[in-house]
């Protein structure tokens, strides 16, 4: 029906009304071709950063390639910090800040955009290696929230660093080239699954059932009780100078060995590994690297750890943000007291960079739909997080959304609201809340995914843009 055939009502009823809409029907055919060149380099950036340490070389590398130099750097040529310059300022390896100084001074705030690099996985535990009934298998200890039964039979591969016992440290990675060896972790054949099955789904898989199989020949000599283990070995020391008291200072992750794909006939969407939160940081590093001299200091915080809680001195719960901040006020304005770094902090802006759920029709009972968010309507502005009765929770005021929306409405950014899941279903939590603590308006504001925490997490390329293009608006506003 055209306008003119349309009653009052339903115009005015038009005109009132809210309705997210499907992005792929308001884009042009120019921006579909950036949709599609965007998310290619995405899917490379996941491919190349399975772990948080492989992140931060590859944003390293992706920063200085765009003139960003390191804060030890400008700390040494002793000429501050001056509109347009670029920085960035690594944290223990596996944390960044990045930053591009603007037009106004730090005291009238900062717009930030904060993600997490981290991911579930399996972690080796400490003393991983024992030989079992023929076999030489590792033990792990699972890291964040996830689904045990989902990572059994897959193709995996080990990504970290050994920490030796001299003090020097090699890198590891098996499992990702084509003539790697893969590792896996087995599972009950049907046939003699029937105890199995009548458990319920999370004791079906239990976390110290978990091992990676590693190995199955054994070193000639009759002598040696543990020949199979004495083989690994042997194999580990004569390619990385490894003994088995080095996996003690030892970080080496278990991870999927595919690759990121595109997913569905129309390759609309992105299959792959750890895309919360690399999504998001990805966006928001992307759009950082474009900025030229924004008006306010533009900042991408990536930090670790948030899948538990954003403890430890690598997470949001640390000091890292707040340090970074401080020197950056003296090296802009030559001075520093405490006052410069609150009012700094009082007047900055942040979106909280991370996923959300979108609706999925194989379960979408758990969704209350009119508040949920959908694949291909864009980035999704989440006012509160928690659990049930809002635990936990990070609540943008009123204000703060509406600047937002605006905003993205500004700058033809495909937008939706949702929250996760229904009220009484679960929840969750991310950074924002302790964002918030430092007195800074926040709100959640990312990319919806399928199968969030799963081994193969899914993705519209559609929304991944339009992270990336709500980013660059809000670093340039």
């Amino acid at each position: 029906m055209n306008e003119q055939g349309k009653s009052q009502g339903q115009k005015l009823f038009d005109e009132l009304k809210y309705e997210s809409k499907n992005g792929w029907d308001v884009i042009t055919d120019e921006e579909k071709r950036q949709v599609f060149n965007f998310n290619e380099a995405y899917k490379d950036f996941l491919d190349k950063g399975k772990t948080e340490r492989e992140c931060i070389q590859e944003i390293i590398k992706l920063a200085q390639d765009q003139g960003f130099k390191s804060l030890e750097e400008v700390r040494k040529s002793k000429k501050g910090l001056n509109r347009g310059d670029k920085i960035y300022v690594v944290n223990k390896a596996k944390a960044i800040i990045l930053a591009v100084i603007g037009e106004k001074g730090l005291k009238e705030g900062v717009n930030i955009v904060g993600a997490h690099l981290d991911a579930p996985r399996l972690d080796l535990k400490q003393n991983p290696v024992y030989e079992d009934s023929g076999m030489v298998l590792l033990k792990t200890h699972y890291y964040g929230g996830i689904k045990k039964y989902q990572w059994t039979t897959l193709p995996l591969a080990i990504h970290g660093v050994v920490v030796k016992s001299d003090g020097t440290s090699v890198n590891i990675v098996i499992g990702e080239d084509k003539d790697d060896p893969i590792f896996c972790i087995t599972d009950l054949l049907p046939h003699l699954a029937q105890e199995q099955m009548e458990k319920k789904m999370k004791e079906g898989i239990t976390g110290e059932g978990l091992n990676v199989l590693f190995g199955s020949i054994p070193f000639q000599d009759d002598k040696v009780k543990e020949k199979i283990k004495l083989n690994i070995l042997k194999l580990l020391n004569e390619k990385y100078g490894m003994k088995e008291e080095d996996f003690v200072s030892a970080e080496l992750e278990v991870v999927p060995a595919f690759k990121a794909r595109d997913v569905g006939l129309d390759r609309s969407m992105i299959g792959g590994y750890g895309q919360d939160d690399r999504v998001c940081s990805y966006t928001a590093l992307r759009a950082i690297l474009e900025l030229d001299i924004p008006q306010k200091t533009a900042v991408c915080l990536l930090v670790d750890k948030e899948e538990i809680g954003s403890m430890g001195n690598t997470g949001m719960q640390s000091k890292f943000f707040e340090n970074v901040l401080a020197e950056m006020c003296e090296l802009t304005t030559g001075q520093y007291n405490d006052l410069i770094l609150r009012k700094t902090l009082s007047n900055s802006k942040c979106l909280s960079a991370d996923v959300g759920a979108a609706v999925d029709p194989n379960y979408e009972g758990v969704q209350d739909k009119k508040n949920a968010p959908y694949f291909n309507k864009g980035i999704v502005i989440t006012k509160y997080t928690g659990a049930r009765g809002k635990a936990g929770a990070s609540d943008a005021h009123a204000e703060f959304v509406g600047e937002i929306r605006r905003l993205f409405n500004r700058n033809n950014i495909v937008w939706q609201t949702g929250e996760l899941g229904k009220v009484d279903q679960g929840g969750g939590g991310t950074i924002a809340q302790f964002v918030a603590n430092l007195g800074i308006d926040v709100v959640d504001c990312g990319v919806a995914l399928l199968s969030m925490h799963a081994p193969l997490e899914i993705a519209s390329k559609l929304d991944v843009y339009m992270a990336y293009k709500g980013y660059y608006a809000f670093f340039t506003a």
